[in-house]
């Protein structure tokens, strides 16, 4: 399964965060897990030297760093990055609400420009299944760690939302027409993201977040669905959203499995 375009995902789904922030609230507003996402990820920096030098690629719109504002050390220096530019403005203009500096790129993680080991940790979060080179990118964040370093990239596992895809078979779709399809993910997950990891580093560890979604009503499930590039006619487009209707009237609720986790790489 090949990788999206990558200037469609420049130009188009990832020019800013409009479409991540209808997938972001079905997560945030119907998980179970009452220890958010973000917070959770945080925590597996807590070994970072205090005056960690940090490199976040594919940093979306900076909210890992919004929802840990308050837990930041002062000494971290942290650099946001993308390769989209209306995704590093929008960054720029989340984060500087805060009252602590950050510097922010456009890079590509296939070619990241920055030199040689000058950071303690990479972070490249949901993102390593767009790139078309993953092994080329891989190398690149090994190649800016310092010894010692440590990469922390968060993907998903064989399972994740697989009620969603289910949902959409039954409707008619084809794999290709909706979100397994897009995001390639079957390229980079949970289960064999560490067998390509292990070509550029020594110990990678698997660290597995536990949480489901849970969903009570239609609404929130179809704006997520729709913000994938789902090439829908009117028509269409009104039968799905009846289709999940009656579907939810039928059964009442839906408990989606959710299959996240972080590999951290030294």
């Amino acid at each position: 399964m090949t990788a999206p375009d990558p200037d469609y995902l420049k130009n188009e789904q990832y020019k800013d965060a409009t479409r991540l922030q209808a997938r972001a609230r079905l997560h945030a507003d119907y998980s179970r897990n009452p220890y958010g996402w973000f917070e959770w990820q945080f925590d597996l920096y807590k070994d970072l030297p205090a005056n960690a030098q940090i490199l976040e690629l594919g940093a979306g719109a900076g909210w890992l760093w919004l929802k840990n504002r308050q837990h930041i050390p002062a000494g971290w220096d942290i650099t946001l990055s993308d390769f989209s530019a209306g995704m590093v403005e929008e960054q720029h203009q989340n984060l500087a609400k805060l009252s602590r500096p950050f510097h922010f790129a456009q890079t590509d993680i296939q070619a990241i420009d920055f030199p040689d080991q000058i950071f303690d940790a990479v972070i490249a979060n949901h993102m390593l299944y767009h790139v078309p080179d993953r092994a080329k990118a891989i190398r690149e964040m090994r190649r800016v760690l310092k010894p010692g370093g440590t990469v922390f990239t968060a993907t998903n596992g064989e399972r994740h939302l697989q009620e969603i895809h289910n949902l959409l078979a039954r409707f008619g779709f084809q794999p290709g027409e909706y979100l397994e399809g897009f995001v390639a993910a079957k390229g980079y997950t949970l289960e064999n993201a560490a067998d390509q990891l292990q070509n550029a580093f020594e110990h990678v560890e698997l660290h597995r977040y536990d949480d489901a979604i849970v969903l009570t009503e239609a609404k929130p499930l179809i704006d997520y669905i729709l913000s994938f590039p789902i090439q829908l006619s009117a028509e269409r487009s009104r039968a799905f959203k009846t289709f999940v209707e009656v579907e939810f009237n039928r059964t009442g609720t839906m408990d989606i499995t959710k299959d996240m986790g972080v590999l951290v790489a030294r």
